[in-house]
């Protein structure tokens, strides 16, 4: 195991900053093995359903430094590496970040540290785009609905660029787990699973497909703020709901 400390000696690391909403250390769920999850703040989107309303505001959060957060990582090495983990970066949007991305990404790479990424892949793909997506071992991509209205209505934004974002990952050969938030009324329909597991199979590097059951968990956060909750009334998903969709997704 590579023990080298995480922190060259470059001032460059300590004036790259980032706002970040908070961090989970023994993260079990974000990609394979430990992770060390970094939840950045301020998302491009409008999810109905978002759990994390308090993450939205691009004027949130705490600066940390590229140099701040290897700091941190550093501490959990031992546990990470030999467990086959790594490091994740979540959000709100972490694709809004890439200054920041791509310096850490670069850092962790020179250990050998496995990079994961959570986004919704809502992104025109820029030389900086592609150039992240090129420093990243594994993305959790969110694929809000394959219906483009129904993405309209949940998120605010259409679904074209997140499907041309999974279709770029597949044809530059990255990984990637393709993950469905299961909104009852929402996105559920019989159809539209049959059209997500058609797109799904074009796609040449998907290693996972996960349904999430939706619940009103966050509620709070958005009635905390002062706002109203979009779904209010919305039951949430059952293990039936989502063993239903799994069956029509082909997936266990």
């Amino acid at each position: 195991m590579n023990t080298t400390n995480l922190n060259p000696n470059n001032n460059d690391l300590a004036s790259v900053t980032c706002p970040i909403h908070s961090f989970e250390t023994f993260g079990a769920v974000d990609g394979p093995g430990i992770r060390f999850v970094i939840f950045t703040q301020g998302c491009n989107l409008k999810c109905k359903y978002c759990q994390n309303r308090d993450t939205w505001c691009h004027q949130g959060g705490t600066i940390y430094s590229v140099k701040d957060v290897l700091d941190k990582i550093e501490r959990y090495k031992n546990y990470m590496i030999p467990s086959g983990g790594g490091v994740t970066v979540s959000g709100g949007e972490p694709l809004l970040h890439l200054k920041f991305l791509i310096a850490l990404f670069k850092e962790l790479k020179k250990q050998g540290i496995h990079t994961a990424i959570d986004t919704s892949g809502v992104f025109y793909l820029t030389p900086e785009i592609k150039e992240i997506i090129e420093l990243t071992d594994l993305f959790l991509l969110d694929i809000k609905s394959i219906n483009d209205e129904i993405c309209k209505e949940l998120t605010g934004v259409s679904n074209q660029k997140e499907l041309e974002f999974a279709k770029y990952l597949s044809d530059n050969g990255k990984k990637m787990w393709i993950r469905q938030v299961l909104v009852p009324g929402y996105t559920d329909g019989e159809d539209d699973l049959k059209k997500l597991k058609e797109f799904i199979s074009t796609l040449k590097t998907v290693e996972k497909v996960e349904i999430l059951a939706y619940h009103d968990m966050g509620k709070f956060k958005w009635k905390n703020l002062g706002f109203e909750y979009p779904l209010e009334g919305t039951r949430t998903a059952t293990t039936e709901d989502v063993d239903r969709a799994k069956s029509i997704l082909g997936i266990k």
